[in-house]
């Protein structure tokens, strides 16, 4: 019974959070008037460009990568204990993925609620992925470089675009190691959390 309260305790929370942010702009998801400033405008690219290599019901590629909190982070950590979700974002101090990140900060009960771990990846160096968190604030969840060799990981997943930049794309991935939700979104737009909220639901 208590643990059946403190379930439903996390999903109001959790749709408290998602109506707030449906609400709520840019500045309400704490990017700081710094990083606004940094912020390059990269301008209208083409919605997606790269060709799927996974679906829904493949076992999700393992990957190691360096966490820029430090050391390396394995998908494979997670089996068996945690669902997973993986945020790739293309680019470091460009706007929607400014935006996106910090906006996962505020909605880390919908995360919890769902036994979910959220794993950003960029194709940034490390110290390039330092100075763009640390002006976002800090995030709950590790922030990972695909740097090198350069988009290993985005290429694996089938979301490297062909100017270097992955796509900006999410996979959700159960216990089990496998993928049960692929959204590769238009780069030009922050994939809609609701849509994330009912992937994990159905876990």
């Amino acid at each position: 019974m208590q643990q059946s309260k403190r379930i439903y305790g996390k999903l109001v929370i959790g749709a408290i959070v998602l109506l707030s942010l449906v609400s709520l702009g840019p500045v309400s998801y704490g990017l700081a008037d710094t990083l606004k400033e940094n912020v390059y405008e990269v301008g209208k690219l083409k919605p997606v460009d790269s060709v799927p290599k996974l679906k829904v019901g493949d076992k999700a590629p393992d990957f190691t990568l360096p966490a820029v909190s430090g050391g390396k982070v394995s998908l494979s950590r997670y089996r068996g204990k945690k669902n997973v979700v993986i945020s790739f974002v293309p680019a470091a101090w460009t706007p929607v993925c400014s935006e996106q990140w910090p906006g996962y900060n505020i909605a880390k009960g919908i995360f919890e609620a769902y036994d979910a771990q959220l794993i950003g990846i960029t194709v940034d160096n490390i110290p390039t992925l330092f100075a763009w968190t640390q002006q976002m604030g800090k995030l709950w969840f590790p922030a990972l470089s695909d740097f090198w060799p350069h988009g290993a990981v985005a290429n694996t997943y089938g979301i490297l675009r062909t100017d270097g930049t992955s796509e900006r794309a999410l996979f959700v991935i159960d216990k089990k190691g496998i993928i049960r939700y692929i959204d590769i979104h238009d780069i030009n737009k922050r994939p809609p959390l609701d849509d994330l909220v009912k992937a994990l639901k159905k876990l």
